[in-house]
C-alpha cells in the first residue's frame, strides 16, 4: 500500500485498509484486530448478526456493509453496521435513512456502481438514472450521510485490466463532486481487492477492501 500511494504522490496514511470478514470465524477477526486492524467488511446483514455478540468487546472495531443489501434487511443493517457502503437504488436509500432515523444516528453510506454494467451484479449501472434518482432525494435524507462512492470492476487476471474501471469511478466522483449536492459529499473511494489494490491506489482509492490477502482463501 504504501509503495503505491507513492507512486500517486500520496501516503499509506491518505488509505484506510478494510479486511473484509466474510465466512471468517470470531477467532480470525480477533487476531486481526489484535494485530492492529480496525475497519472491517461484511458482506451479509445474517452473517454478521450471528457474529457481533462475540466481538462487541473489540474497542474501537468500526464494521460496514459491503455486500448487496436487501431493502427489507435494511432496518437491521442500521442497526448492526458503522456505515453502508453499498447503496444501490433510491428505495434501499430511503429505507436505511428511516431506519437510522429511528435509532436517533445518522448513518454513513456510499454509493455502488456497477462499472463495468455487469448483468446480475450488484450495483448501479453506469447507463442508469438511478444514481441521479438518489442524488435528487439526497437533501431530504436527514438521517444518511452520503459520502463517495464504492465499486467491484470486472476481474481479469491482469489486475492492469480493471485499470480503466478504477479511471471511470474517479472521473464519475469528480463529476458527482463539481454539483455540489447538498448532503452528499465524495471524499470516499472505496475501489480496489487482494489482487489489484494497488492499481486502485494508484488511481485513487481512499480506502482498499482486504479478504484473502489477509486471511487467506476462504
Amino acid at each position: 500500500m504504501a509503495d503505491a500511494a507513492r507512486r500517486s504522490r500520496r501516503t499509506a496514511d491518505d488509505i484506510a485498509l478494510m479486511a473484509v470478514t466474510k465466512t471468517f470465524g470470531p477467532e480470525q477477526i480477533r487476531e486481526a484486530y489484535m494485530a492492529g486492524q480496525r475497519l472491517f467488511g461484511e458482506n451479509r446483514v445474517q452473517e454478521f448478526g450471528e457474529k457481533v455478540e462475540s466481538l462487541r468487546d473489540l474497542a474501537g472495531a468500526e464494521w460496514h456493509m459491503i455486500g448487496h443489501l436487501q431493502s427489507n434487511k435494511a432496518s437491521k443493517a442500521a442497526e448492526l453496521f458503522a456505515a453502508v457502503d453499498s447503496v444501490d437504488s433510491l428505495r434501499v436509500a430511503e429505507r436505511l435513512n428511516s431506519a437510522a432515523g429511528k435509532l436517533g444516528k445518522k448513518l454513513p453510506a456510499l454509493i455502488e456502481i456497477n462499472v463495468g454494467n455487469e448483468e446480475g451484479k450488484s450495483g448501479l449501472n453506469t447507463n442508469s438514472n438511478a444514481l441521479n434518482e438518489i442524488l435528487a432525494a439526497a437533501p431530504g435524507l436527514k438521517h444518511l450521510q452520503i459520502g463517495g462512492l464504492m465499486t467491484v470492476p470486472p476481474f481479469t487476471n491482469d489486475p492492469e485490466g480493471a485499470r480503466p474501471y478504477f479511471q471511470h469511478l474517479r472521473e464519475l466522483r469528480d463529476e458527482i463532486a463539481a454539483r455540489r449536492v447538498a448532503g452528499v459529499s465524495m471524499d470516499v473511494l472505496s475501489m480496489g481487492m487482494s489482487h489489484d489494490f494497488e492499481v486502485a491506489i494508484e488511481e485513487g482509492s481512499t480506502c482498499v477492501r482486504v479478504g484473502s490477502g489477509i486471511f487467506g482463501k476462504r
